[in-house]
Parts: structure tokens; sequence; C-alpha cells
């Protein structure tokens, strides 16, 4: 017997007071902390709840009774569908003093250590088309919102090139127009879609794992270079050779174009062969004078302006005067460790990924820099004693782990190593306050730097210096 699911109630006149992590906003109803998205500190709403505990509860908004004065109109007609850039409704200036907030809460609240005060934000110059990569998934089934639904209207095509709908990894919502990227980027798609669509290809089906088209990645560069990725699930060389024809003939701007034959279950492609269709098998970005290879793999930052303004931020605070051994972990593909390289002496780079080496490697080579050291591995049994003692005691450490922060381990080699200053570069300043706290035995936080990567979401990059005490 199936248990009948309790029906949750409805809130009605519910005051937003406030924003919460995840890009939430927070109301109060009696003494309970409410959840929901998409709405901003001063809405009057009415509240369906989808989730109740004893001390909080999520719902979602049904209806608003009054707007507040500190709202925007969202630009993007998929707004609040997609899942993307979910403060779009926020004023970007109040983007800004939540992420600040964000990061001050979390370092006090988490890392429990002494402060200096924290700089104003770096926020961005560009608030939209702002990224250098994107990734489209084509499924045979594409998701409806509940306007379509209620609507009543019918279909004759149910085929999507778009983004996963959040939470639902078989859901993808057909995208019109993106803001993220440069508007090429949606002509490119756009066209590719019309284009399988009136030759009646195939596109994925993932529970079934049947279909021809299955991604399509984009990439740009600040240089104006275009790379496109064509991912198809089955190898049929005369559509895939018509299909790539037509997209070199409408973009002559593509300088890179590319397809992979993906048959796995997965959409990762790190694992897969790339095939060279027109053009080289990279792109090139560039910083100071100083070019930087992006191939298919490539890890760089998605926003290139943005990055700039956070490696000169990690090469102001290291103070490098030439003479220092600096040690750049989870390196990628050594682009802060190319960036520094000039001011040191030598820099000693570490990453997980072995292409991400390979890339390092060869951004050095292109800039004729012959300082650099990389070496590939998990990061807590490369950076060992040994590895310090062969390598050289770092002067300075540049650290910029994935959201879930540093391993134990790794703290514990670079409390032993003790560098003069260690520069912290992170994602997640929760991960981040804990880390932290572990290093506060022998180091005291000198100076804060948040810089604002992603406008219209909640994510903040934080850069903090530590100094030896």
């Amino acid at each position: 017997m199936v248990r009948k699911r309790k029906q949750l109630p409805l809130l009605e006149n519910i005051l937003i007071t406030d924003v919460a992590a995840e890009g939430k906003a927070i109301a109060k109803v009696d003494g309970m902390a409410v959840f929901v998205p998409y709405a901003v500190p001063g809405d009057v709403v009415d509240i369906q709840l989808t989730r109740k505990k004893n001390s909080f509860a999520e719902g979602r908004v049904v209806r608003f009774e009054k707007y507040s004065e500190n709202r925007t109109e969202p630009f993007c007609i998929h707004f609040g569908v997609c899942g993307g850039c979910k403060w779009q409704m926020l004023p970007y200036e109040e983007q800004l003093k939540q992420k600040q907030q964000q990061v001050a809460d979390n370092l006090e609240r988490i890392g429990k250590v002494d402060l200096p005060d924290i700089n104003p934000i770096l926020g961005a110059s560009r608030t939209t088309f702002y990224r250098n990569k994107l990734e489209f998934t084509f499924s045979h089934k594409k998701w409806l919102t509940e306007a379509q639904i209620a609507g009543g209207e019918t279909f004759d095509n149910m085929k999507a090139l778009g983004f996963h709908i959040p939470g639902m990894f078989d859901k993808v919502l057909d995208i019109d127009k993106c803001w993220l990227q440069d508007d090429l980027s949606n002509q490119i798609r756009n066209a590719v879609r019309e284009f399988c669509l009136e030759n009646n290809y195939s596109f994925f089906d993932l529970r079934n794992q049947t279909g021809l088209m299955r991604t399509l990645i984009i990439r740009n560069s600040s240089l104006g270079e275009w790379m496109v990725i064509v991912v198809f699930y089955e190898d049929d060389p005369e559509k895939r050779e018509k299909l790539m024809g037509f997209i070199a003939g409408k973009f002559p701007q593509i300088t890179s174009l590319l397809y992979i034959i993906n048959s796995k279950a997965n959409d990762t492609i790190t694992d897969q062969e790339v095939i060279t269709w027109h053009g080289r098998d990279h792109i090139y970005e560039e910083m100071e004078g100083l070019k930087f290879k992006i191939g298919p793999k490539s890890f760089f930052q998605t926003n290139s302006e943005q990055a700039y303004n956070l490696y000169k931020v990690v090469r102001d605070f290291a103070r490098l005067s030439g003479g220092e051994t600096v040690y750049d972990l989870y390196t990628g593909t050594g682009t802060i460790a190319n960036f520094v390289a000039r001011n040191a002496k030598k820099v000693v780079g570490v990453e997980y990924v072995p292409e991400a080496i390979y890339d390092a490697h060869e951004n050095s080579r292109l800039n004729g820099i012959d300082n650099t050291l990389f070496f590939a591995g998990d990061m807590k049994d490369v950076l060992t004693a040994d590895f310090i003692s062969e390598h050289g005691r770092p002067d300075v450490i540049i650290t910029d782990p994935p959201r879930a922060g540093m391993h134990n381990d790794v703290i514990d080699v670079i409390l032993l190593a003790e560098p003069e200053r260690i520069v912290y570069v992170s994602c997640n300043p929760a991960t981040q306050a804990r880390d932290l706290s572990l290093l506060d035995g022998k180091y005291r936080v000198a100076r804060i730097q948040p810089v604002d990567m992603f406008p219209h979401t909640h994510h903040v990059e934080n850069v903090v210096l530590l100094e030896k005490k």
C-alpha cells in the first residue's frame, strides 16, 4: 500500500527578510526559517511549502502580493526555469553586498580566527556575456514549463538543445537566448539545432541511451577565437560530415572545429578521443602578453576578464621579489604559476589531472618560461616532506583547491614546510574558513579580497593572504 503524501500548507502574506546560502531567500514564520528561491528582501509573497522539518522549511513562491523596491526586472526569458543566473531580480550592487556578507559570515562563523577588515569585493565590469565556455545538451524530450502545460499548448517537435533542469538529470530546457556567452554562441547553437531538426537527426535519449546528437560545447577567448566541439553518441559518418560542413561554412569565425564520438554512459570527454575537423585543436587566451593554450579538455577560469583581476590579486598578495621558491598547489593548467613565474626564482606546480599538467608545461614553453616545474598526482600523495626536500622549501605557497577545500594531510605538510606567506584562493568561503582555522596555529590572516567571477549567481571567489606568526 502506497502511503499518501500529506499536503503541506500554503503560507500567505509572508515578508521576505534576507538572502541565504545557495542564493535562496529567507522568511521567518513563527520563529521558523523558510527558504525560497527567486525572491528578494522586501517581497511579500504566498509560499507553498514543499518540505518541512522541525527547525526550517523550504517552499516556492506561488504569488507575489507586493514586490520589493529592491528588485529589478529579470532580463532572460528562461529565468526561473533553467536554474542559472538565479539573482537576476537582484540589482547588481545588492548582489555584491550579499556576496561580501557571505564571505564575512563564513570566515567569522566557521573560521573563528582573528580577521582584518575585508576589502570591498571586486565587481565585474561585464555582468552579461562574460563566460568563455558553455555546454549544451541534446534531448529527444524537452522540458515543458508550467505556463506551457497550463496553456494546453501542443508540440509537434519535442526535441531540445539547452541546459539540464536542476536536480533532474534527464530533463533539458530548450534554450533560445542565453546571456552568459557572446551572442555568437546563441547563433551557433540555434543554427545547429535547426539544421538537425530540418535533417531529422535523432537527439539523445538519456534513459535508453540512443540517438545521434549528444552535446555541444562552445568556447571562446578575448582574442576573438572560437572552439566548437560537437559530441555524437552514434557514429554516422554521412550525417556527421554533413553537419560539420554546415557549421564550418556558416560560421567562418570558428578557429577550432572538433568532434567526439562518445558512446559511453556519461557525458565526460576527458577519456575520449577528440578529432579535429577544421582549424587548430586549440584556441589561445592572453593576459599581460602571456599566451595560454586552451584545448578541448583544458581547464581555464570561465570568466577571462575577472580571472585576470583575480590573478593580479594573487600576485599582489604573494609580494614576490624575484628570489622566492613558490609552490602552486592545484595548479590546473598552470595559469597562476606561469602568471607569477617572471616574479619568482622557481615555481613548482602540482595538479591531479595529467592532461592539465601537459597544458601547464606547454604554456610555459609557449611563453619562454624556464623556471617552472609541474607534477601530476593526488595532492596529498605528491606533496610530502620528501617532495619538499627534493624541490626546496617554499617561501610562498599559492593554493587554489576545489570546493571541498584542502585535505588534512596537505595542510599538515604546509604547516611542516612553514612558508613565509600562503595565498589561499577559494570558490567556497565555507571550506576556506575551515582550513584557515586549521592553519591558525602558525599563520594569521593578513588580507582578504573577495572577487565576483559569476554575476547574477550566489557564487563568490575569495583570496586570503596568510602570514607566518
